[in-house]
């Protein structure tokens, strides 16, 4: 091989100087960058939401029904053991449990109260503010009732399924009370407290009786409105020892 010449070793060198170095690639921009975080903290925000959806409107229901489920066992156990007396309603852990076909939610727990507390269990409670309940042996009154239309055990969350002459039982430990809806209110103030007087006026009843109503909070999934159903006591039936229970509810 022939050596190589000064002449080929400038010509190199010169040919190396001449090329050019290949472009700098370009990071991504501030705005790319930007739009980029922006969009996972989107999808962070939206995964975020539908497991508190989930949390709300399913794990509630069942953290609910196990604790209703616990004391309705704790209240038929007491009746049972025939404590508090004939005749007796209040008890540590409920009065009695409210029966409705129409809303295919089983037996429903009845508590005294409607706070939070009371309600976020999976039971109904009765009123004592702003409007004291009348309890179902008493001779004359309303009995009134809430529960949460979604999560926590959303015990009426079928209201909007009863209609005219539909029954509702209620039982206690030595009688069932069987009343009747004879009216619906589908939307009201959360203010309106008449709803909830001895003589719901708004049902259409002008005299005192023995009546029943339940309320709970509408339209689904918020608590703007109220929705409201008023029933009037047709018969009691004594309990008997197997507690076979009315024919509404066989």
């Amino acid at each position: 091989m022939a050596a190589r010449t000064d002449h080929d070793e400038r010509a190199g060198a010169d040919a190396g100087a001449g090329a050019e170095s290949p472009p700098r690639r370009r990071g991504p921009g501030r705005i790319a960058t930007a739009v980029s975080v922006f969009g996972e903290l989107l999808i962070t925000a939206g995964l975020v939401l539908g497991l508190f959806v989930v949390y709300s409107l399913w794990w509630t229901n069942v953290i609910a029904d196990r604790a209703a489920h616990k004391e309705a066992d704790q209240v038929r156990d007491t009746w049972l053991d025939h404590r508090g007396g004939p005749g007796a309603l209040d008890t540590r852990n409920g009065i009695g449990f409210l029966h409705v076909p129409a809303m295919r939610n089983g037996e429903v727990l009845v508590k005294k109260g409607t706070s939070a507390k009371v309600l976020n269990n999976g039971v109904a409670g009765y009123y004592t503010d702003p409007v004291k309940s009348a309890l179902p042996q008493d001779r004359k009154g309303n009995f009134t009732l809430a529960a949460h239309r979604d999560g926590h055990g959303a015990k009426f969350h079928n209201i909007d399924k009863l209609r005219k002459g539909d029954p509702i039982v209620f039982e206690t430990k030595d009688d069932w009370y069987v009343y009747r809806v004879f009216s619906v209110l589908p939307e009201t103030s959360k203010y309106n407290v008449r709803v909830l007087g001895p003589v719901p006026k708004q049902a259409g009843v002008k005299k005192a009786g023995r009546y029943i109503t339940l309320t709970t909070c509408t339209p689904v999934y918020t608590s703007r409105y109220r929705y409201v159903v008023w029933g009037e006591l047709e018969r009691v039936e004594k309990v008997d020892s197997d507690r076979t229970p009315p024919e509404e509810i066989r």
